[in-house]
């Protein structure tokens, strides 16, 4: 009896540094999207976002799971409505990205009607994973500001300064500053998985979701398809959302071999609100006429040595309004660290 609270504490310690038997272990990552990446004149659209985002060691508990941090448990405490329930595990995922949007012509300083607005968006964002088999749910929701606030016209010109590249001139037109709001659900299904003796295979992970808020309202659709040798146990590997994550729990393969990996993935929205194109909700802003459907296709190579991971994608996107002059192309980098 004296020695079960040490004993206790010892394997919460070995849960939470991911040592225990316990099948997904904590992961750092950070992304970063550049259209520089999409190949030569590239700079408009979804020009630069980054995001750097924690996911939890597998949870037994989210308000008193000593993995979590106290402020997290404290949250958690008023998201009991967005946390899953009934899975065999249970990951939470914390957030800061921001996002930024130009139009084509950089030099111009008035007001470019006929092209997308400036905007930037900084958010931070909280997330609940819940795995069971092949079926993985996962619920986020995102805050933040749009607008000056964010700091995107000092991001861009700081970084194109690094790279000796002119600046854009027309920041002074972008969104004014709004609190934005974003609650994101979606539903991931692994359809098939095929694995040789030699450790060569393939799968096929299909998914649905929504996203409602001031930022983003749409419905989406989509799948990936991997092939590689010693594919991860996870649900896919390309996130398609802009500076966003597919943060899926993963399980690390328990002799430490390493991985890789060619993935295609494919998703397709119908947006009803974007407010990078629809302009600011409640006060008078640039617009454009924006589309109501667009697609995505990424494709790319990830791989995972020892504790860390890195994956390399590229996505092409259909137009997004009427008018615009050419289809966006944008890449992205992915280094990850489990703990």
């Amino acid at each position: 009896m004296l020695l079960a609270p040490a004993t206790h504490a010892v394997a919460q310690d070995a849960r939470c540094s991911g040592s225990d038997p316990l099948r997904s272990t904590g992961t750092l990552n950070l992304r970063v999207d550049n259209d520089m990446f999409g190949g030569v004149e590239q700079d408009q659209g979804y020009t630069n976002g980054f995001l750097l985002s924690w996911v939890s060691p597998n949870l037994v508990d989210y308000v008193d799971d000593p993995c979590l941090p106290r402020l997290a448990r404290n949250l958690n405490h008023y998201l009991a409505w967005l946390r899953p329930d009934g899975f065999d595990e249970q990951n939470m995922t914390i957030g800061l990205g921001q996002v930024m949007y130009t139009p084509t012509d950089h030099l111009r300083t008035d007001l470019i009607t006929d092209d997308r607005p400036y905007a930037g968006a900084l958010m931070f964002s909280m997330g609940y994973n819940a795995r069971k088999g092949d079926q993985l749910r996962t619920s986020q929701i995102r805050f933040g500001i749009v607008g000056p606030a964010a700091y995107a016209k000092q991001t861009q010109s700081w970084w194109h300064d690094v790279i000796d590249v002119d600046r854009f001139h027309g920041w002074h037109h972008q969104l004014r500053n709004e609190p934005v709001l974003q609650v994101i659900h979606e539903r991931r299904t692994r359809v098939a998985r095929r694995e040789d003796v030699d450790g060569w295979g393939w799968d096929l992970t299909r998914h649905w979701g929504a996203s409602l808020g001031n930022f983003a309202t749409y419905a989406n659709v989509g799948g990936e398809w991997r092939f590689g040798l010693r594919l991860p146990d996870d649900f896919g590997t390309a996130p398609l959302r802009p500076a966003g994550e597919n943060t899926s729990p993963v399980r690390l393969r328990p002799d430490g071999a390493w991985n890789g990996h060619l993935f295609v993935a494919l998703d397709a929205r119908w947006v009803l609100h974007d407010i990078t194109l629809d302009g600011n909700t409640f006060k008078s802003s640039h617009s454009v006429d924006k589309r109501p459907f667009v697609a995505d296709i990424g494709y790319g190579v990830a791989m995972y040595v020892g504790q860390w991971r890195l994956a390399l994608a590229r996505y092409h996107r259909t137009r997004e309004f009427r008018g615009q002059r050419d289809i966006p192309v944008y890449g992205t980098v992915t280094i990850g660290r489990h703990f």
